[in-house]
């Protein structure tokens, strides 16, 4: 396993108030089983508070915004287009944005897709998959200060929508997995993301690679055909994170790998 620090180079780049939400500049890549980039206590103590005050808060009180995130998908999932008037609006920020996708080395759309995702315990395991998947956005591409989140009439997986509505598809491009809200989780509770180093049809499942769901950790990668993971399910207490994603062209994606590496719903 290689590693180094990633998040320097963009330390220049970001204002400084968003600058100061964190504690480190130590973000490790790391190239097994995929490139990917783990970092630990990732916001300064104040801030993670904030968020994880937030989610108790939206868990109480906002209970109805929490949905099943797919049919065959233990988590249910509050949207962060729903939560911009929380401290989770950082992570459908332009800044945001910009820092995941110059540390992954992607040229992205400025579209931001992703929810707060929470397990009840003994979530069952889920299923290998890149997250090389399309989705719809409505309106016109944002200008290079401005995100652009889903909604507006517009179906997020299928682009369905009412005639005269203005929609884009993109592909997800970078995927971004921030673990909060599951203090005290020790080896054996559970609820890890498992990352394989491959995936072949009529073979067993590989050796894999178990990312820990501890506070104020997170894990970051481009997509690609490889980069096979899942929920490795199994918890024995509440599992809470933020999976999110900024977007590539499709045109882009399809000049990468080709078209019919795009896995759609």
């Amino acid at each position: 396993m290689t590693t180094e620090s990633v998040l320097e180079a963009q330390a220049q780049a970001r204002p400084e108030r968003f600058a100061d939400l964190f504690a480190h500049r130590r973000w490790i890549r790391r190239s097994q089983p995929f490139q990917h980039v783990y970092a630990r206590d990732v916001f300064v103590p104040e801030f993670y508070q904030r968020l994880t005050d937030d989610l108790a808060l939206i868990q109480r009180e906002r209970p109805e915004l929490f949905g099943q995130v797919a049919s065959n998908y233990s988590a249910a999932g509050a949207r962060l287009a729903d939560l911009r008037d929380t401290s989770l609006a950082v992570f459908s920020s332009r800044e945001w944005h910009d820092l995941v996708a110059g540390i992954a080395g992607v040229t992205a759309t400025g579209d931001v897709e992703g929810s707060v995702h929470h397990h009840t315990p003994g979530a069952p395991y889920g299923w290998p998959h890149n997250d090389l998947n399309p989705a719809w956005f409505p309106g016109e591409p944002p200008g290079p200060d401005e995100v652009r989140l889903p909604g507006g009439g517009v179906d997020t997986k299928s682009g369905a929508r009412a005639s005269g509505v203005v929609a884009r598809e993109s592909i997800r491009a970078v995927a971004v997995l921030f673990y909060f809200g599951n203090p005290g989780w020790q080896p054996g509770d559970g609820g890890e993301t498992a990352l394989y180093d491959h995936i072949a049809e009529g073979e067993k499942l590989p050796e894999l690679t178990l990312v820990p769901p501890l506070d104020n950790s997170l894990i970051l990668f481009e997509v690609t055909p490889r980069t096979w993971h899942t929920f490795a399910g199994g918890n024995t207490k509440d599992r809470n994170s933020v999976v999110m994603w900024v977007h590539r062209t499709k045109d882009e994606t399809i000049e990468r790998w080709g078209g019919d590496r795009i896995v759609y719903w």
